[in-house]
């Protein structure tokens, strides 16, 4: 039974088509308008969503690539930044180097230039160790000095090397004076302060001389090894002994804080003395 039912409708499905496709002209396009009308608003709607497919994909592509571009920007950017820092750096290296030249070509012919190959500059113990010795001319007990002013000066020398203590070491004791007051004192190297800046101390300063931050100190010349007018540092603070008898002031020795790679060792003490 339920064969039959499936032949009959089989049946009636083709004599529809047929009469369809015999129907005349006018008829046929009344069907086919009312179908096109009835599928039109789906037709629209997939054609609708076909279209933000489309744009969502181009938009995630452009996206992408935005992402692409700003990442290469962005490497760019540090390395120019990178760059310019070297080129600064190398900028800074050369005025330095020229400022020790210029430095050197103005002292009598009795300097070594000498080059620093290792440090010890944290903590409480300073020192260098620079690549002239015996060989070249230096001694123990020489002066070394920067365009900057007074480093230390030699201990341990070798044929091919020499430690030099620095002014910021405690074994470094200068005679010097405050050039503003011409006031004498001693100067000893105190290590680090808590910033990890190289320090010194000038002690026995008179308690009525007026002493000021920022004053220039000075090698006095006395003791035989330092010559005078070396530029030691600068008054950083000012304090008064508990007896009341004397002053004492931190200094920031200048030619330690900005330690240059090359330096000058002294043959002799006889340097210039015509002051700062």
């Amino acid at each position: 039974m339920i064969g039959r039912r499936k032949i009959l409708k089989w049946i009636a499905a083709a004599l529809a088509l047929l009469l369809l496709f015999n129907l005349p002209a006018t008829c046929s396009s009344r069907i086919k308008s009312v179908f096109n009308n009835s599928a039109a608003p789906v037709q629209m709607l997939l054609l609708s969503f076909g279209m933000s497919l489309k744009e969502g994909w181009d938009a995630v592509r452009g996206f992408d690539g935005l992402i692409e571009r700003n990442q290469r920007l962005t490497e760019e950017v540090i390395r120019l930044q990178a760059k310019a820092v070297m080129l600064e750096n190398l900028a800074e290296e050369n005025r330095r180097l020229h400022e020790q030249l210029d430095f050197s070509d103005a002292q009598p012919d009795n300097l070594i230039a000498a080059q620093v190959i290792a440090r010890s500059v944290s903590g409480w113990w300073q020192s260098v160790r620079l690549d002239k010795g015996t060989k070249h001319g230096v001694r123990s007990n020489s002066p070394v000095i920067s365009s900057d002013g007074l480093v230390g000066c030699t201990a341990g020398v070798s044929a091919l090397s020499s430690e030099v203590i620095l002014v910021s070491d405690p074994a470094c004791k200068v005679s010097a004076r405050i050039s503003r007051t011409g006031s004498f004192g001693i100067v000893s190297g105190r290590g680090t302060n808590l910033k990890g800046y190289p320090v010194a101390r000038m002690q026995f300063i008179h308690k009525d001389i007026p002493v000021r931050e920022g004053d220039a100190v000075v090698t006095s010349g006395l003791g035989g090894i330092f010559p005078k007018n070396i530029l030691i540092g600068y008054i950083d603070k000012i304090y008064t002994e508990e007896n009341g008898l004397y002053q004492y002031a931190d200094i920031i020795p200048k030619a330690v804080v900005y330690l240059m790679e090359v330096v000058f060792v002294s043959t002799n003490n006889d340097m210039a003395e015509d002051g700062e």
